[in-house]
């Protein structure tokens, strides 16, 4: 716990002399690993023997795959905690406590089942688990306090409530990290929404409609291009959000994983556009962004734009961003250098790479997954978790945040509240539609918005 301690009093690079930030670079990193890795307890309080293996680093018992050990493909959730400033919050007791935070989500096909007790489910086979094994086992490892559950099944059918699929774990599990002490709330869709626009715009005004209410923040990772939805449908959609905005709930969403493009989903040509309900004025969009340097890092170093292209192929993603072709620019992007006459998106950014994301756990059988995050379902939920917070030190629901968000960061405190993501893009070449994106620059840009957070400045900010 020595390593904890030393990391709270220099929670990042700008508050520490040059000279000590990469003394204690490596040593905290490493310290910090073995805190939340190994010796780690299961949810039931037992000790999780595990194997050492040559770099000292321990894999607990039962576990089938580790992107925590080398090479390391994801970040452990103290380490989160340190590069996104939300450490020094929970150390004060803005943990969540009394908020709740709900994920929108996808159930998985009544067919779905667990993985193999041995090997991981193969490329393009979509498995499930019971999000409640997920969760203990996930608290266990990395220390985390019990979480608390609650799944609605009005539009997917009350069948299989716990049976989850990956982004549900996933997404759940970085918002437990963000707000421990919240209450989680999940809203599942049916299994065939994403079978056809139809189903896919149908259910998600439904599932909308229900994630919002009676919570304090939702978070929606499920985007669909603009052009798939029926001009009432948008306006039912923005309706919704009206709504909401009056009762003061935050909604958040992920602005896409297909960079400039809405993705084919349906066997369709991709189009470059923004997705929804990211692009709708009233909803805070989150992209994504690839977290640089040592993954091990316990101090905050840069990021880049999130792009998984590779020899123009988009391999696992980019983050989602350009300019609305159904919504006007909003007054708080009124003034912003390189805003269009449209609306921007997105607003804010978080890690969402799968090479260099968020652990989370995923259990089956006797067996458990320790698996990255991906995704601006990623970002989103770690946004999700931060309005919760803000919440909480406000002692009130802020709701609809965008205007402060964007007078902060067009404020002297931009720099402090914020990571400004100035390198990479989300520029994509999909055939045969071609190129499509845009170039992270200072200040604002459509691929990562106004950067990532720094929570111990940004929330106090937000909540006053």
């Amino acid at each position: 716990m020595a390593a904890l301690q030393a990391v709270r009093t220099c929670e990042s690079r700008r508050a520490c002399p040059e000279g000590a930030w990469r003394a204690r670079l490596l040593t905290t990193a490493l310290l910090l690993s073995v805190v939340s890795v190994a010796g780690c307890t299961e949810s039931s309080g037992a000790t999780a023997h595990g194997t050492a293996t040559a770099s000292g680093t321990a894999t607990p018992a039962g576990v089938a795959s580790d992107c925590l050990l080398p090479p390391i493909s994801c970040n452990a959730p103290a380490l989160f905690r340190v590069e996104y400033g939300i450490q020094p919050l929970l150390d004060r007791g803005i943990d969540g406590r009394g908020e709740t935070v709900t994920v929108l989500a996808v159930a998985p096909s009544p067919g779905a089942s667990s993985p193999s007790a041995t090997v991981a489910p193969p490329p393009g086979v979509t498995p499930a688990s019971d999000i409640r094994q997920d969760l203990a086992a996930f608290d266990g490892m990395f220390r985390l306090p019990a979480a608390r559950i609650q799944v609605v099944t009005t539009l997917a059918g009350a069948g299989s409530p716990w049976k989850a699929a990956y982004e549900e774990v996933q997404d759940t599990e970085i918002v437990h990290t963000v707000v421990p002490a919240a209450a989680l709330r999940v809203v599942l869709l049916p299994p065939n929404a994403r079978d056809s626009a139809a189903n896919a715009t149908a259910d998600m005004l439904a599932g909308l409609r229900l994630a919002v209410s009676g919570t304090d923040v939702a978070l929606i990772s499920f985007s669909l291009g603009e052009h798939y939805f029926t001009k009432a449908q948008v306006t039912q959609m923005h309706s919704i959000l009206l709504g909401v905005a009056a009762q003061h709930v935050t909604v958040i969403a992920g602005s896409g994983d297909n960079g400039g493009f809405s993705g084919a989903d349906f066997g369709d040509a991709a189009v470059k556009e923004v997705s929804l309900p990211a692009s709708d004025p009233l909803v805070l969009a989150a992209g994504g962004t690839t977290l640089n340097g040592n993954l091990s890092a316990a101090f905050y170093i840069s990021e880049t734009v999130w792009n998984g292209q590779a020899g123009f192929v988009l391999t696992s993603g980019a983050s989602g961003g350009g300019f609305s072709h159904l919504y006007a620019r909003p007054a708080y992007q009124d003034g912003v250098p390189g805003i269009s006459t449209m609306r921007g998106v997105p607003d804010v950014a978080g890690e969402a790479d799968q090479e260099s994301g968020w652990a989370f756990v995923f259990t089956g059988g006797s067996k458990k997954w320790i698996m990255p995050a991906s995704g601006t379902s990623a970002s989103a939920s770690l946004w999700g978790g931060l309005m919760a917070l803000a919440d909480q030190y406000a002692h009130h629901d802020l709701g609809f945040v965008n205007p402060a968000i964007y007078r902060i960061a067009r404020g002297s405190s931009y720099h402090r509240a914020f990571h400004d993501i100035t390198t990479g893009s989300n520029i994509v070449n999909t055939p045969p539609v071609g190129m499509g994106g845009y170039q992270a620059g200072p200040g604002w840009d459509p691929a990562t918005g106004w950067g990532s957070p720094d929570a111990q400045v940004l929330v106090p900010l937000l909540a006053a």
